[in-house]
């Protein structure tokens, strides 16, 4: 980010010595695993246990967060305890391990990110100014289109142009009745314990890190779709993958065909996308099933 990157670093310090006196709060270590936000433990006043994220600036605009954080009120999100837009940082209750660090089955991850969606999807009167379905649709098509004529058409054509009919597809399905709170982005490591886990009891989470839509159900499906790349190419990518969709489907009673419309679309975006920023090995597994995909 050059001189703004720079300077943002060098304010770190001051800024947060800042948060710590405007909220009260402690200190502590530094977690790493993130790559837009400085994200560090902190102690309240009242003795529970925080997060202070501060987000990059320019990409990483936490007002967004803030608002679905608000808007959930710690439904099956982490509780939002403060936010500072000025210093685009926001305070956190503090949350365990990720599920993905846990040690489950692809099958388990699974049934853990869907009951926590169950708890997330919170239907809302209106937008409340976030993306829509409809806008999260037409953004992807166009991202889609563009990025694989830059990149040199790294997948099949075919693949593309089934990505863009799914893409008409979902853009004309939005309906603002069959819309709730969607978190755009929920993987196994932007889903935190909410205890620590013990063998003999089920996992509970919470969400992090949310993008933030007012849209269908099965826009928040798509991403266990795109994920997990080996399973699939271990085996019959698509009867694997028409598996993985089925059970999605009987966690939570979305329609099936929205949900393999979406998971597609965000398999080929994902991609090109870390094709883009030099990904190569793991956005070429995700497009070769995408290739195989489009076959079926």
């Amino acid at each position: 980010m050059g001189d703004r990157g720079i300077q943002w670093i060098a304010g770190l310090g001051r800024c947060v010595a800042f948060l710590e006196q405007k909220w009260s709060i402690n200190i502590g270590d530094v977690l790493t695993g993130g790559s837009e936000s400085l994200v560090v433990e902190a102690l309240c006043a009242d003795g529970s246990a925080a997060v202070l994220k501060i987000g990059l600036p320019g990409p990483t605009d936490l007002a967004t967060e803030a608002k679905v954080f608000r808007l959930a009120e710690g439904r099956g999100y982490a509780t939002l305890i403060a936010h500072d837009e000025l210093n685009n940082a926001i305070l956190l209750e503090r949350l365990d391990k990720p599920l993905a660090d846990l040690g489950l089955s692809i099958r388990s991850q699974m049934e853990v990110i869907c009951s926590t969606l169950l708890d997330a999807w919170i239907p809302l009167e209106d937008e409340n100014s976030l993306m829509t379905g409809a806008e999260k649709a037409a953004w992807l098509a166009a991202f889609i289109a563009e990025t694989w004529q830059a990149l040199g058409k790294p997948c099949e054509k075919n693949t593309r142009d089934v990505a863009l009919s799914f893409a008409v597809e979902r853009q004309q399905a939005f309906v603002p009745s069959d819309s709730v709170l969607v978190h755009g982005d929920a993987h196994a490591y932007n889903a935190l314990t909410m205890t620590r886990h013990r063998a003999d009891e089920s996992v509970r989470c919470k969400f992090v890190d949310p993008d933030g839509l007012y849209a269908e159900r099965a826009c928040d499906l798509a991403v266990p779709m795109r994920g997990w790349n080996s399973e699939l190419l271990a085996g019959d990518a698509v009867t694997l993958g028409r598996q993985r969709c089925e059970i999605l489907a009987e966690l939570t009673g979305v329609d099936e065909h929205a949900i393999w419309q979406w998971g597609f679309i965000e398999r080929v975006s994902t991609g090109l996308l870390l094709l883009k920023i030099g990904l190569r090995e793991e956005g070429s597994e995700t497009l070769a099933v995408a290739d195989r995909w489009q076959q079926r």
